[in-house]
């Protein structure tokens, strides 16, 4: 009989938890009691929009950089990002005191590109429908000595966006079901497997733009499906294939994906500000719009979701929620 490690533990991402203390925010969880009476249960919204670089990943990027070796470090640190994990490895490579390139796409988010320069990185940019950001950041790589950290294909990186729903169950106790945005699978991957290691019946439910499904086409396949690459105003959920190594956690850990609009999403960022009074981008606001929309389906009595970021500038935003972008 064989048996299969999964690439991720429970105790990795305790590990990452300890490594991340003092240097990842603990982020706040909001109630509200509007939203629990719209949705009739009780929902804990963990708000990594509060976290450093304003996203999740700053938990990946800092614990996967952090477990370097001092030559490594010295040579300096690559990935591709269309924005959040691009400002978190700028932001954990002066923290660590080394150097960033970062391969983003030509139409990322003016704000997040001037932010992850803004940390002291230097950009490469690619055209997403055409390029290959992987190969190109590789290339870097390899002609310069670079440790690559990638979005979400890493065990320290999945471990590292796990701690968010430890923290999360740590304050607020058993739930029974946890929802995540889901792009290349990392935060629902280290999510899943901290929240099932502590409670197996616990529901992770994932939320993808309707015209980016590739995890759920995925899912529903048993194996990893290419969709063309999404147009989708969550930008940081428009890729075309789930990970390798997320995807192989998810099969086994993940009971459902549900899809949202783009204008479910926008109604989603208008509640968040309006009656929340906090800003969300379009990809953190998924667990939210799947939430209101009903597209969650059949709700349990106590239900925790990651709102994954909040980086959307203020012209962007204000054009997503009127409905013009």
């Amino acid at each position: 009989m064989t048996t299969t490690t999964p690439p991720v533990t429970l105790a990795d991402v305790r590990d990452a938890a300890a490594r991340l203390k003092g240097v990842a925010h603990r982020t706040p969880v909001l109630r509200s009691r509007t939203l629990d009476a719209l949705v009739g249960a009780e929902v804990f919204l963990k708000c990594e929009n509060f976290q450093r670089v304003g996203a999740f990943k700053f938990r990946g990027a800092y614990h996967a950089a952090s477990r370097l070796s001092p030559q490594q470090l010295a040579r300096g640190i690559a990935t591709y990002s269309s924005g959040n994990h691009a400002q978190a490895v700028a932001l954990a490579a002066r923290e660590l005191g080394t150097t960033a390139v970062i391969v983003m796409p030509h139409d990322a988010p003016a704000s997040k590109r001037a932010a992850t320069a803004g940390y002291g990185a230097e950009i490469v940019t690619y055209d997403r429908y055409t390029g290959d950001r992987v190969a190109i950041a590789e290339a870097l790589a390899a002609e310069r000595g670079l440790a690559v950290i990638p979005p979400y294909e890493h065990p320290h990186v999945i471990a590292g966006q796990g701690t968010a729903a430890l923290e999360l169950l740590e304050d607020v106790g058993e739930l029974d079901m946890l929802m995540t945005p889901v792009g290349g699978g990392g935060l629902i991957a280290g999510s899943a497997t901290a929240a099932k290691g502590q409670y197996a019946d616990l529901r992770v439910i994932g939320v993808e733009p309707e015209a980016g499904d590739d995890t759920k086409r995925s899912l529903e396949a048993g194996r990893r499906v290419e969709i063309p690459v999404p147009h989708t105003i969550a930008d940081g959920q428009a890729l075309h294939t789930p990970g390798e190594l997320t995807f192989s956690v998810n099969r086994l850990l993940v009971d459902a994906i549900a899809l949202v609009s783009d204008d479910e999403i926008r109604e989603a960022m208008r509640f968040a500000f309006e009656r929340l009074k906090i800003v969300v981008e379009p990809s953190g606001a998924t667990p939210l719009a799947a939430l209101l929309s009903g597209r969650a389906g059949r709700l349990p009595s106590r239900i925790g979701a990651i709102i994954s970021g909040g980086n959307v500038d203020a012209e962007r935003f204000a054009r997503l929620c009127g409905g013009t972008a």
